[in-house]
């Protein structure tokens, strides 16, 4: 089943390996270089894995904020996702610009739905100017209308907190909040949560072969999940196995790391309700959530 009208396909590339940009990261984080985990340490971690309330519910504060930090090592080889309101860049992907917390696209839609809804709750924003020309690229990698002042204003417009609450809430809409609902539907708990949001984040949703209702139709086919009366950890094997089959589709998705040596961790270590503490790897980048 379809959980989203969205048509994008593909539609993700991984920054680390087309950026080199210095990603700015708080004193509570250290950064992660190759080989060297990064690691947020609250004060007074307990041992063993921690059990948040509702810890099935990725849709926890605690749980989500978890979520936006795994997605942001791959994306960003970051765990500081607050810090990506203001990037953007056009990483070479035929997507023309990619932007914000969850890498909004200049061509693929997202990013104009996305002014569109801060023009509507602060209209003469330094982003409005740009809806004609956003409107003529969709769909095109093209930077026509936008160079050169665009990704300059873009910055200025992330330290208004209307614009990034803007993000948040365009985030949810197109990407958190039907994949954590299909999850749900399916009988997932945190885990497969996530393993749905970071799969629609990529790929988008549609009916392209890529796409996450098309990963999740051929999981169907190998194993049921729990609300058919399966194995939940069997059928997000298979999930993830066939997620790795479109990403290989793509060039720019070749590195399946992000599923080899993150999410499939998680899974074989029986960690269904995305417990901390986590250590992962993404790019032979190292990672820990305490």
């Amino acid at each position: 089943m379809s959980i989203s009208s969205n048509s994008r396909l593909g539609r993700r590339t991984p920054r680390l390996l087309l950026a080199s940009a210095a990603i700015a990261v708080p004193a509570l984080i250290a950064p992660a270089g190759v080989g060297h985990a990064a690691t947020l340490s609250p004060a007074a971690a307990p041992a063993g894995l921690v059990a948040d309330s509702a810890a099935a519910d990725l849709n926890n504060p605690r749980k989500k904020d978890i979520a936006m930090q795994l997605v942001s090592s791959a994306e960003n080889s970051s765990l500081d996702w607050k810090a990506q309101y203001k990037y953007i860049e056009d990483i070479g992907d035929g997507r023309g610009y990619t932007a914000g917390i969850i890498g909004f696209c200049s061509g693929t839609g997202d990013m104009l739905d996305l002014v569109e809804l801060y023009a509507r709750r602060k209209p003469g924003n330094v982003l409005a100017r740009y809806l004609p020309a956003l409107r003529k690229v969709d769909g095109t990698a093209s930077h026509k209308g936008l160079d050169p002042n665009y990704t300059k204003d873009w910055k200025t417009a992330a330290k208004d907190t209307a614009f990034q609450q803007a993000q948040h809430d365009e985030r949810d809409r197109v990407y958190f909040n039907p994949a954590v609902s299909q999850a749900k539907k399916d009988g997932l708990r945190a885990l497969g949560q996530f393993v749905y949001y970071d799969a629609i984040v990529m790929h988008g949703d549609g009916t392209n072969p890529q796409s996450f209702s098309a990963i999740r139709k051929n999981a169907l086919k190998k194993a049921k999940p729990p609300a058919q009366g399966g194995d939940e950890t069997k059928y997000l094997h298979a999930f993830l196995d066939a997620r790795k089959v479109a990403m290989k589709a793509e060039e720019a998705h070749e590195d399946t790391s992000r599923v080899d040596t993150a999410q499939r961790v998680f899974l074989n270590k029986g960690n269904l309700d995305l417990d901390t503490p986590l250590s992962w790897k993404v790019y032979g980048d190292s990672f820990k959530i305490s």
